[in-house]
């Protein structure tokens, strides 16, 4: 299964379905990271709530991202002791990442233009959100190397001939 994502999409077929669905691990790889909020009923939460939930119920999560985010991402992160203390949660710095996507459980993907933002993953109003355009699939032919990809990144082989080494704040090999 192959299928376009598009626009607010990201937000109420991947955010709001797929993601709640994870059971073994969940990664996320953006540029951007802001204070994204998604919606429980009636009210919305910040996002690091939910991965805060999967990580609880057991679900690993790795976190990769290419700058460090605004002062409210950081004030709700604080807020969550799960992401803070537990070895189920991975966040990694890379000012190279510019890539997006989202990685649940080794058998479903989005490779995606979105960053992990309010705008970019549109949950924000039609007005405000920006235009975005993703790929969800099933295929391993896909899956398989973006994950081998990443895992790379987080195991450092990326980092020893990195051209941007002297800037990277948080070398990772």
């Amino acid at each position: 299964m192959q299928r376009l994502i598009l626009n607010r999409e990201h937000y109420s077929e991947i955010l709001q379905e797929v993601l709640p669905r994870t059971q073994r691990f969940l990664w996320l790889v953006t540029a951007d990271l802001k204070d994204l909020h998604v919606s429980r009923g009636k009210t919305f939460h910040p996002f690091l709530g939910v991965l805060s939930q999967l990580v609880e119920s057991g679900v690993h999560v790795r976190l990769f991202h290419a700058k460090e985010p605004g002062p409210r991402f950081r004030e709700d992160f604080d807020r969550y002791p799960a992401l803070l203390d537990h070895n189920g949660f991975e966040r990694l710095l890379c000012p190279r990442v510019h890539m997006k996507g989202l990685i649940f459980d080794g058998n479903q993907a989005l490779i995606t233009s979105a960053n992990l933002t309010g705008a970019g993953m549109g949950s924000k109003s039609e007005h405000r959100r920006n235009f975005e355009a993703g790929i969800f699939t099933d295929e391993p032919a896909i899956i398989d190397p973006f994950m081998a990809f990443i895992d790379d990144l987080y195991l450092g082989r990326l980092c020893q001939k990195c051209g941007r080494r002297d800037v990277c704040p948080d070398p990772i090999a």
